[in-house]
């Protein structure tokens, strides 16, 4: 039987160590095409370019892929070319990351990592996004690639979620300490943002974006008590943003005009 194909893909770069990571596991479960931005995309969210050009570069950085090229455009770009140009039929599964910085609860809906795996759902592949709760650079990943391959063998031989992505997120602590993987709903959070204004060398007024994460869900089965409890939180995503359960209460309006 063929070998899956597996589309590779970030928002950090695709130099980064995280999608490195993540590719030397999907070399070992199918045949791998990488396309990712060729620059820092973080906090893209679901964007695409319009208006604009997108250009692929490709690149022979990783030497064991089918293909690998460098995209001028956002994470979700870089999927939508993936399928309609580079690979030679849709996937079998979508893998973005690993992130530098974790992408629980609220995070989710900012995150270019995890909009490239909800663009992948909608082109109805099983597709995971994974993310570490640690910012360095240079983090080492060593000791992650047991729980990424379960995983995507999962994903692979499953059944798959109709219509949903997975977001899973490493907590900050050595891989050894890890007590396994925990099922969640995304927890209840937000970002108390706040502006620091600045001056550039010249004189003029900036603002730069800072802010504190507020997430006071205490409930056991989400994702910010799995990583503070030193699991892999594992949450199913879904691209539906209905809020189905308002529908009753909204037909009860008056909407005479």
């Amino acid at each position: 039987m063929a070998r899956p194909l597996i589309l590779v893909t970030n928002d950090d770069g695709i130099f980064a160590p995280g999608i490195k990571a993540l590719i030397s596991v999907a070399e070992e479960l199918g045949d791998v095409y990488v396309v990712a931005p060729d620059k820092p995309q973080s906090g893209m969210g679901h964007a695409i370019t319009v208006g604009n050009i997108v250009r692929l570069h490709p690149t022979d950085y990783y030497k064991k892929v089918k293909k690998a090229f460098m995209c001028s455009g956002t994470p979700v770009d870089c999927v939508k070319l993936a399928i309609a140009h580079v690979l030679p039929r849709k996937p079998d599964l979508i893998l973005s990351g690993i992130n530098h910085g974790a992408n629980n609860s609220i995070n989710v809906i900012y995150s270019g990592t995890m909009s490239a795996a909800v663009e992948g759902a909608m082109e109805g592949v099983p597709s995971l996004g994974f993310s570490h709760a640690n910012y360095q650079y240079d983090l080492d990943f060593t000791g992650l690639g047991a729980y990424i391959k379960k995983l995507c063998e999962n994903a692979l031989k499953e059944d798959f979620p109709h219509k949903t992505c997975l977001n899973v997120n490493f907590p900050d602590v050595p891989a050894s300490e890890l007590k396994g993987i925990k099922i969640c709903r995304q927890a209840e959070a937000h970002w108390s943002d706040s502006f620091e204004k600045r001056l550039d060398p010249s004189g003029k007024e900036y603002y730069w974006l800072t802010g504190v994460f507020e997430g006071k869900d205490k409930g056991t089965d989400t994702d910010i008590w799995a990583l503070n409890n030193n699991y892999v939180s594992v949450v199913p995503t879904q691209f539906d943003l209905t809020a189905h359960h308002e529908i009753s209460n909204l037909n009860t309006w008056n909407y005479e005009i």
